[in-house]
């Protein structure tokens, strides 16, 4: 692969975890899901708890938060309409850089909307820094360390769900069998792991039509996001009134797992560069995989919450009024209209973010605008 070179301090901390990772799998095979773990959240070494910049041009990608104010002006126009419901507290979960939660509490203040808490759960420390900085002008603000126990608010997860470890499962003659990471040559290397029932059982209930795959489909299997999902369906179940909004990109189930898929979803990210290959210098790139939003829609709800929409980027967008929100420019001012129409396509175009990333809500007690009802397809989860 032709990717930009690292730091010489950036491949020390590489090569240090490496060999973190190394002794832990000399007791045994390592699950990808294990391996995934360590090179994104190992401390001071994971890819989001080490000092690197992740997000923008000087990152490895860019979310749509990064691209326009417009994003989060949309969402905040959402939560206008929900936190009258639920009560007037925002919980963010994996904020990045901060600028979506500055964004919406901009755009709520010059709306006269008062927020009572806008609460951040963020697991990079690094990244806690930035948004400090960033949020420094917004009292209400604070940092939570997990799921508080009941919620009656708003709940927003911008790319969250894809940045949770996944297990790798590939169809054999016998069944489905975990890939596994052992060392071979030297190198990091995937091997199959042993019959587990549990493994087996968890692919017959995600993955629909499975006994049709051909041998050797290998996709995801998304436990660690079930159970994020879980927590926060029990979590508004508990709560008078709340709702949660999950936008990431993914597919349902019988588009997950369609036949031609069968390489699965797994993809790097390195100096806005993406590439396959989850073994080249961990801690120093992202490793995402799509979301199976059938899958995390169950979990919500086997917890106690309602699916309360499905719908694609675009969808929700337009629907919360986004277009409107980028006439407040005025389009004769080419130079300050331009990017912002220019960002506004790629979050709602077909061909760019617009349907591959979709919007989950789930919740209870909340009722959505119906211009959000009018794109719901919920049906298709």
């Amino acid at each position: 692969m032709s990717l930009p070179a690292p730091s010489s301090d950036a491949l020390a901390a590489s090569h240090a975890l490496q060999k973190q990772i190394a002794a832990e799998i000399e007791r045994g095979p390592m699950s990808f899901a294990r391996f995934m773990e360590r090179a994104l959240y190992a401390p001071q070494l994971g890819y989001y708890s080490g000092g690197a910049a992740k997000l923008g041009k000087d990152g490895d990608f860019t979310t749509a938060p990064e691209l326009t104010s417009l994003f989060g002006a949309a969402l905040a126009r959402v939560a206008a309409a929900i936190i009258p419901q639920t009560g007037p507290r925002i919980l963010e979960f994996g904020a990045g850089t901060g600028k979506l939660a500055r964004d919406i509490l901009a755009e709520l203040a010059a709306n006269g909307v008062a927020l009572e808490t806008y609460a951040i759960v963020e697991l990079s420390g690094e990244l806690r820094a930035r948004q400090q900085e960033a949020l420094r002008e917004f009292p209400q603000v604070q940092w939570l360390d997990g799921f508080p126990d009941t919620w009656d608010g708003l709940v927003i997860g911008n790319e969250v769900l894809d940045a949770m470890p996944v297990q790798l499962a590939v169809k054999r003659a016998d069944g489905w069998r975990e890939q596994m990471v052992t060392i071979r040559d030297g190198r990091f290397a995937f091997e199959d792991g042993a019959p587990d029932a549990a493994l087996q059982a968890q692919a017959e209930r995600q993955i629909p039509q499975g006994e049709q795959l051909e041998q050797g489909y290998t996709t995801e299997l998304h436990a660690t996001a079930c159970g994020f999902m879980a927590t926060l369906g029990a979590m508004l179940a508990r709560s008078r009134a709340g709702a949660a909004i999950l936008l990431d990109y993914g597919f349902p189930a019988h588009e997950y797992y369609f036949a031609d898929r069968n390489t699965g979803t797994l993809m790097c990210h390195y100096r806005h560069h993406a590439h396959p290959d989850p073994f080249y210098f961990p801690g120093l790139q992202d490793i995402t995989a799509h979301v199976d939003f059938t899958a995390m829609a169950l979990a919500a709800q086997d917890a106690g919450a309602e699916v309360l929409a499905y719908m694609s980027q675009a969808a929700f967008l337009l629907g919360a009024g986004i277009g409107e929100l980028l006439l407040r420019t005025d389009p004769s001012d080419v130079k300050a209209y331009l990017p912002q129409a220019n960002a506004l396509q790629k979050l709602v175009s077909p061909a760019e973010m617009g349907e591959l990333f979709k919007v989950l809500v789930v919740g209870k007690g909340v009722s959505l605008p119906a211009s959000l009802l009018a794109a719901d397809r919920s049906h298709r989860l």
